[in-house]
């Protein structure tokens, strides 16, 4: 029986960070074109991205590269040149957005459905299942219901974000950004404005809420829900995060590691998706990196908080409670050392997270450079761990377990090295026999000089001696042929290293008319939609001149809900329409209470 391979799927916002994931363990990362890769400040050039994929396939992990905006006219043979050179350097697939990739000459690399192609409907995914895609990146929005019942209508694999920062949009529906400032989340340059404070109003002018960050989401966890997701048929575990630095990948990658390992190793189905096992120096723990407080978001329905109201910012991880204050520091209930440099915060009476760094410990004494309002009862979290990000700076190292068997030959002698996928070697090595003089001493020189194995990507496991004598030979000699046994098993592990291959495939689905949502700017797209029989398109947001009444946000999460409004499940009612405002820009909501969703909209 052919088992199931789960990926744990790492961000990689450079070379270094790809690099720290794959040997923190990750099955394969994704990187960031040189253009259009939907993270303006996360771009690589392809001699770095050709670096990572070398590096990579040595453990047989794969390497997917973003191309994954919408695409103007004068850009697509940019584009498709692109693509042709990220296929051409051995990226294992495109991360796209744009359908206008689809209707393009390229070479049979695998296209992959982004997020921001709005997998958030049955309809839709299936198409794109029909298309040949192999495979799709769902919205983050659908729940384990949702998710089975796609699994059941498609054949293409599924991926799905585990954790990390959520956009309160729906992916590849939000124009907040391009409407304020002309930078356009489809296009990689999003202002994150639904970072901003915004106080929500009612239809008599009433401040329900004032000056709260009410479109902030906290980050997405879903560690209790992974056995879940590998039921309901996801191969692929997403981190988000192409933006963070290498400690965070490192630990989010890490901890995921062993996550999925445990489902693995009580699972005989499944088996992981590349090579070999990583040694990890430290204790990964999600919360001692950048979070803004964790929501298993909707993946069980709306049974979680999902929003940051107070603030945007990382308050780490939960300390306990100040039991005492005095002029100069005070004393706080944990039972976790604080060291100097840690950086704490907490939030204040007006629900504003302030924050310091620790100057000096003295037992249970903590001091500050100022108290900044501290009292007792005051909740204290560490949003920097000094010492744990000293940990996170040790180097994790991946290695691959390797058997070598010694053997004697009529004119010298063979190192024959095979590895856990059965990658295989030998080498003959011809030159004079000398007998040992100290069998016992030369057995166990040679046994062990094999044993080791440097700084390679290999961990010997096993020798094996298969000679009719004992032998003498320079330790010199045997190092040299240990190194180059398996300098070439590397090497034969990276030319049996097998790529995937896409096929367009024709579609008989169809489609209707398209409004500015189907994010259509180019021809290309146009005549891919044209071709399922759309006959009216609307220009993409990015190209409209007037953004009034225009929806600028679809959102599965509901401000009425987050504030117990919901009127499914109270009688209380609030003045419609309510309006989000943020100084001189205001909004209106919609709430479509049939399909749970709220829109926001340019007042």
């Amino acid at each position: 029986m052919n088992k199931i391979k789960l990926e744990l799927l790492s961000p990689a916002k450079n070379l270094e960070t790809g690099i720290a994931a794959i040997d923190c363990g990750a099955d394969a990362v994704y990187i960031g074109a040189p253009s259009f890769g939907a993270r303006e400040a996360a771009g690589n050039s392809v001699e770095d991205i050709e670096k990572l994929v070398s590096y990579a396939h040595k453990f047989w992990a794969k390497v997917f590269v973003t191309v994954n905006t919408i695409i103007f006219d004068d850009e697509l043979e940019e584009v498709r040149q692109l693509i042709i050179t990220l296929c051409d350097i051995g990226a294992d697939a495109v991360i796209f957005q744009d359908m206008a990739v689809l209707e393009m000459e390229l070479p049979p690399i695998p296209l992959y459905a982004s997020t921001q192609t709005h997998n958030y409907e049955l309809e839709r995914i299936k198409l794109l299942d029909e298309l040949g895609i192999k495979r799709i990146i769902l919205a983050r929005e659908l729940t384990i219901e949702e998710i089975k019942n796609i699994k059941r209508e498609v054949s293409a694999e599924l991926e799905f974000f585990i954790h990390g920062a959520l956009c309160v949009s729906l992916s590849g529906q939000c124009y907040m950004s391009h409407e304020l400032s002309g930078r356009s989340a489809n296009r990689g340059e999003c202002a994150q404005n639904c970072r901003l404070p915004y106080s929500l109003i009612d239809a008599n002018n009433n401040v329900l809420v004032a000056n709260k960050h009410l479109l902030s989401l906290r980050d997405l966890n879903l560690s209790s829900y992974l056995n879940d997701l590998v039921d309901a048929g996801i191969t692929s575990f997403k981190i988000e995060g192409r933006l963070k630095d290498v400690s965070y990948v490192k630990n989010i990658t890490a901890f995921y590691r062993q996550q999925l390992d445990d489902i693995i190793k009580n699972n005989p189905q499944y088996e992981k998706a590349s090579s070999g096992y990583s040694v990890i120096p430290f204790e990964p723990d999600p919360e001692k990196t950048f979070n803004r407080g964790f929501t298993s978001y909707f993946v069980n329905d709306r049974g979680d908080d999902v929003s940051s109201h107070d603030s945007p910012k990382s308050k780490g991880k939960y300390l306990g409670k100040v039991t005492s204050v005095s002029k100069d520091g005070f004393v706080i209930g944990t039972t976790d050392k604080i060291v100097n440099g840690d950086g704490i915060c907490f939030y204040d009476d007006a629900g504003v997270l302030l924050g310091m760094s620790v100057n000096k410990v003295e037992g249970q004494k903590i001091f500050t450079k100022e108290l900044l309002g501290i009292k007792t009862g005051t909740k204290i979290y560490r949003n920097f761990d000094f010492a744990f990000d000293k940990e996170l700076g040790k180097e994790c190292r991946r290695k691959i377990n390797v058997e070598i068997i010694f053997k004697e030959l009529a004119g010298g002698f063979s190192i024959y090295a095979v590895d856990e996928d059965g990658v295989a070697v030998t080498k003959e090595f011809s030159v004079a026999k000398e007998h040992a003089s100290n069998s016992a001493q030369a057995l166990e020189t040679l046994k062990k000089q094999l044993f080791k194995s440097g700084g390679t990507i290999f961990n010997v496991a096993g020798v094996k001696i298969e000679t009719t004598c004992a032998f003498f030979f320079p330790l010199k000699v045997i190092n040299e042929w240990r190194r180059e046994i398996l300098n070439l098993l590397e090497q034969e592990r990276i030319e049996s290293y097998q790529r995937e291959a896409f096929e367009k495939k024709l579609s008989t689905a169809t489609v209707g008319n398209l409004d500015y949502k189907a994010n259509v700017v180019n021809l290309l797209s146009q005549l891919f939609y044209h071709e399922l029989g759309a006959e009216s398109i609307e220009p993409g947001f990015e190209l409209q001149k007037d953004f009034s009444n225009k929806t600028v946000m679809t959102c599965k999460y509901c401000i009425k809900d987050e504030l117990g409004l919901c009127p499914f499940d109270t009688d209380k009612k609030v003045a419609e329409p309510l309006h989000l405002v943020n100084g001189n820009t205001k909004y209106r909501l919609v709430f479509n209470c049939k399909d749970c969703l709220m829109e926001i909209i340019r007042a």
